[in-house]
């Protein structure tokens, strides 16, 4: 098992491994740019050039930071080991649609890029007066500013992806009423994704249920699989799995 771990890591750093020679800014600016890198040069350097669109979703906006990729292949590989072996562990069990899930899971996820985001306030007024957020630039870092959105997205152990209306009065438990779950899911809690990076497990059940949890636009919603088998070691597998999802930038343009 560590073998083909080792494996899987070594394809994912070779694919990453590409040449960088810039830093750019794209997606919803008025002046998209990329330019050659200078060591010393910060966030605010390229982002004030570039001018974001005052009315573009700046929340969402990303820093893809080239020293993040080799951790977050890291995390990848790791996610797309446990779902292999949690596909193989219910096959052994002859549970076919939890298997099912797993390889689903496991496609999407493939296809997924590694993208080195670093949670960072993206917002040129606020890292003009917070410097020490300003942070120095790596070569082949990007900035992304996306347009506004106004949908939710369910993933994870449900029938199929969902795309759904943003709701600014609905609890994030109740996007899951117009994506339903399979009985493969784990019923208790789910990942509320924010488009900014950021991530937390939120309990849904009658017994241990968080009440006033809310989505916004842009937010990713994850059904974690069911993996309690105590014979399939993979107790993180959801966590990591809602980890690297939140690593994933809204699209620049609307789709």
């Amino acid at each position: 098992m560590i073998s083909l771990k080792k494996l899987a890591l070594c394809v994912l750093l070779s694919h990453a491994a590409i040449s960088q020679a810039a830093v750019s800014v794209s997606g919803d600016v008025l002046k998209p740019l990329s330019m050659t890198f200078k060591p010393g040069m910060r966030l605010l350097d390229v982002i004030s050039k570039a001018q974001p669109n005052p009315e573009s979703y700046w929340l969402a906006a990303a820093w893809l930071h080239q020293p993040e990729v080799e951790k977050q292949v890291r995390l990848k590989a790791g996610v797309l080991f446990d779902l292999k072996m949690l596909q193989r562990g219910a096959l052994l069990n002859n549970n076919v649609s939890l298997a099912a899930v797993a390889a689903r899971l496991h496609q999407d996820i493939s296809q997924l890029p590694v993208t080195g985001r670093k949670v960072v306030n993206l917002d040129p007024v606020a890292l003009e007066v917070g410097f020490a957020h300003n942070y120095l630039l790596s070569d082949g870092d990007k900035v992304t500013y996306p347009t506004r959105t106004n949908s939710v997205t369910v993933v994870g152990a449900v029938e199929h992806d969902c795309t759904l209306p943003y709701q600014p009065l609905l609890e994030v438990r109740d996007y899951l009423d117009g994506c339903p779950r399979l009985k493969e899911a784990e019923a208790d809690f789910l990942w509320l994704i924010h488009p900014d990076g950021t991530f937390k497990r939120v309990a849904i059940a009658a017994w241990n249920r968080e009440d006033g949890v809310y989505a916004v636009a842009g937010s990713r919603i994850l059904v974690p699989v069911r993996n309690d088998n105590a014979d399939l070691p993979t107790p993180d597998l959801n966590e990591q799995l809602a980890q690297f999802l939140a690593t994933q930038p809204l699209a620049e343009v609307a789709p």
